[in-house]
């Protein structure tokens, strides 16, 4: 089961994208070139690839959970590449909280 929101994290690239639902999801990746490298972030820490299976866009769970550590490094990562936030100040209390600070 996904825990919505999520964060989508695309390989080679620090902008993380905001996922508020499955449809949104859907929107956003409809007709997006996805890599093996590319993965979806629940607001549980859990990972997820994404697989066209059937005609139909598929998230399949990763054995691999990230921590608020790890999301916090990649929000961080996001904020650093728009230049628009001190750094330092950004720290969050559970990965759900992380990825709801992507919303504003």
């Amino acid at each position: 089961m996904v825990y919505w929101p999520c964060i989508l994290k695309l390989n080679g690239d620090d902008e993380l994208i905001y996922l508020g639902s499955e449809v949104d999801f859907i929107a956003e990746c409809h007709e997006l070139i996805f890599s093996d490298e590319d993965y979806i972030i629940d607001s549980s820490g859990l990972s997820y690839i994404i697989e066209l299976i059937l005609g139909k866009l598929t998230l399949v769970k990763k054995k691999r959970i990230l921590a608020v550590n790890e999301v916090t490094e990649l929000i961080r990562a996001n904020e650093f590449s728009k230049a628009e936030l001190c750094l330092t100040k950004i720290h969050f209390l559970t990965v759900s909280d992380a990825i709801q600070s992507l919303l504003y």
